[in-house]
């Protein structure tokens, strides 16, 4: 993404989402909320990655609503200050200053892209502020320090996951990938997938890369096409995916494509003009797969609020913040280095995403979902268990 973006627009957006948001205490412009625990929510909610802020959003505002209503924490209402990255990783860092510095916040959720979480993480490490990341999947994120955690899988089991799918379900032994260059959770995934794809006796006959933003790809798909591959590893994000998808249709592709949970966005399938239905790409959340009645009620309560069936990434979003508020109330305390000493200790939280502990890594281990795209959805397939 381009650095050049325009001047913050976090208090433009706060005062559109007003009444969206008037039953929790949200961020309009106060500093230093002194009579309520403040967490800061940096996450892109314009440009090419809005969809998945603006999942992340509903989701954490579902979470403190659902708080707030049983009395907040330690006596006081929980305040969320949101600032929007534009998707761009030096904003992100800048929205992460701002939201610690400025707002006050004793803990910070986000980002979904991993490239934008190792940017907001190192400042939260840097001031020993504790960070949840939702769905950010690349292994670097965590390992910035102990102060950065994540409620989703990581990209070693997500590309593990795909790989064992197309081989051993798809029954595919020849598979391209198509990745976005420069991207730390794309490349980062289609090492995972590659690995795990050769070891299973598949073969990678090549692998090819775009730029985010790209809008043709005709000399790479060309090269693809020419190898015959079964299927095409694409772990980028949805807005090239579509487009991808319908070049590539038009080239006479008739094998299957696969993604990772980069795909997970509305406008995948508004967008691909029907190019990925019979498609698959893996999550960490399918309302239509909860099993358990904490995940059916955020499932029914998020659909009541937003009037839309929630992703993966309001999903997280919703038990990122359940752990941060966990640790609070663990901890007796708003402290940050308290809180993060609380979040090490998350075992068997009780999540819409299903039951989630955090190992020595900081990382959740859990189950993935993979969908199955269909002309106006991407529906339940299959979980696969670690």
């Amino acid at each position: 993404m381009a650095n050049g973006a325009p001047p913050s627009t976090r208090r433009s957006f706060l005062a559109g989402a007003a009444g969206a948001l008037a039953s929790t205490a949200f961020a309009s412009g106060c500093r230093k909320h002194r009579d309520a625990i403040t967490f800061g929510l940096y996450a892109a909610l314009t440009g090419s990655m809005a969809d998945f802020g603006t999942a992340s959003r509903n989701g954490v505002t579902l979470a403190a609503e659902e708080i707030n209503a049983a009395g907040g924490l330690l006596g006081k209402p929980l305040y969320i200050a949101i600032e929007d990255t534009r998707g761009d990783s030096a904003e992100a860092a800048s929205a992460v200053t701002r939201l610690i510095h400025i707002e006050g916040a004793v803990g910070i959720l986000g980002e979904v892209a991993s490239s934008l979480s190792l940017a907001g993480g190192r400042i939260c490490q840097r001031y020993r502020v504790p960070m949840v990341s939702p769905s950010s999947t690349n292994p670097a994120v965590t390992a910035l320090g102990d102060c950065v955690f994540r409620v989703c899988f990581i990209d070693p089991f997500q590309g593990d996951v795909m790989a064992r799918f197309a081989r051993n379900t798809l029954g595919f032994s020849r598979v391209a990938i198509f990745k976005e260059q420069g991207s730390a959770y794309a490349v980062g995934l289609a090492d995972a997938f590659r690995r795990a794809f050769l070891r299973l006796g598949g073969t990678i006959p090549t692998e090819q890369a775009y730029r985010s933003g790209d809008t043709h790809f005709s000399a790479q798909l060309g090269t693809i096409l020419a190898q015959n591959p079964e299927g095409i590893f694409c772990p980028g994000y949805y807005t090239e995916a579509a487009l991808i998808a319908r070049e590539a249709r038009g080239q006479g592709f008739r094998g299957r494509f696969m993604g990772g949970d980069g795909w997970s966005s509305p406008s995948l399938v508004q967008n691909d003009d029907n190019q990925l239905v019979g498609d698959f790409y893996s999550v960490g959340f399918a309302p239509d797969g909860a099993t358990t009645e904490v995940a059916r009620r955020f499932a029914r309560n998020f659909e009541a609020k937003f009037h839309y069936a929630p992703n993966d990434l309001a999903a997280l979003a919703y038990d990122a913040t359940l752990a941060m508020s966990q640790a609070v109330t663990r901890a007796g305390s708003a402290v940050p280095e308290r809180i993060r000493a609380e979040l090490a200790r998350t075992r068997n939280l009780d999540g819409a995403t299903g039951l989630i502990s955090l190992n020595e890594h900081r990382d959740a281990v859990k189950s993935a979902v993979i969908l199955e795209v269909h002309e106006n959805s991407a529906d339940y397939r299959t979980t696969v268990n670690p």
